[in-house]
């Protein structure tokens, strides 16, 4: 049986999200167990086991679209995609899944309460300096009133360690962003970045304040969560959300 994390959001019903967690799957170490990434260097047979779980426990209608992550800016449309070299994907397409895989990059789900239309973006330092954000914003074209976020879990500010260039490469772009840096002690060359702050910022300036999640530490959570950082070697997270409409 999965372990999921189903966010704590005002979505209207018809509204499916989820993140799937490091239990429940086949995977052997270092991929333990629910590993659904097939870049890694797991066994191939234990991801494909893996994301067939998620289908048939789910009932999905419609397989899920797996995105080439870049770590960069591009924004695609699950309805009329040419190719999945993309870090964000929306649909207004009932039983369409749109999802990204994490393992300390921020996810995050957007919905409308009154439209059917919903959105996945993966989100890491790169991404959110190059304003992925606000592009899948855009391309939601929707009232930033109409708007719910919810931001999964993600690797925290304690734990997550930038170079002055990133640091300058934000603060540049906008001062506001230096509230989400601290430096780290005795090292003035290098920050605590944290990426939940960096989305909030952004996502207010763009006039979006029903903002729910951005909780989690997955570098810290070590049984529930995949962490680049912590291991290097491990697997990856599931982000997903559907219109769950005929």
């Amino acid at each position: 049986m999965l372990n999921l994390i189903i966010p704590n959001w005002p979505a209207p019903k018809w509204i499916k999200a989820y993140t799937t967690t490091r239990l429940g799957g086949f995977s052997h170490p270092p991929y333990d167990s629910f590993n659904v990434a097939t870049h890694v260097g797991d066994n191939l047979k234990n991801v494909i086991k893996n994301r067939q779980l998620l289908q048939t426990q789910f009932n999905l209608k419609k397989p899920i679209i797996w995105l080439n992550q870049k770590h960069r800016n591009r924004v695609i449309s699950a309805d009329s995609f040419v190719n999945l070299d993309a870090d964000a994907i929306y649909s207004r397409s009932p039983q369409t899944i749109c999802a990204v895989q994490t393992a300390d990059c921020l996810p995050l789900l957007i919905c409308s309460p009154s439209y059917p239309c919903v959105a996945a973006i993966h989100a890491g330092w790169r991404g959110l300096h190059q304003g992925i954000i606000e592009k899948t914003i855009h391309a939601f074209a929707l009232p930033p009133q109409d708007i719910l976020v919810w931001l999964g879990p993600a690797i925290g500010p304690h734990a997550f360690t930038v170079g002055e260039e990133v640091f300058e490469a934000f603060v540049n772009k906008d001062p506001i962003a230096e509230k989400a840096f601290k430096p780290l002690k005795n090292n003035s060359t290098q920050w605590h970045a944290n990426l939940y702050q960096l989305a909030k910022q952004q996502l207010c300036q763009l006039g979006i304040t029903a903002i729910y999640g951005g909780h989690y530490c997955t570098y810290s959570d070590k049984y529930h969560f995949f962490s680049y950082r912590r291991n290097h070697i491990t697997g990856r997270m599931l982000n997903f959300i559907w219109i769950n409409l005929p």
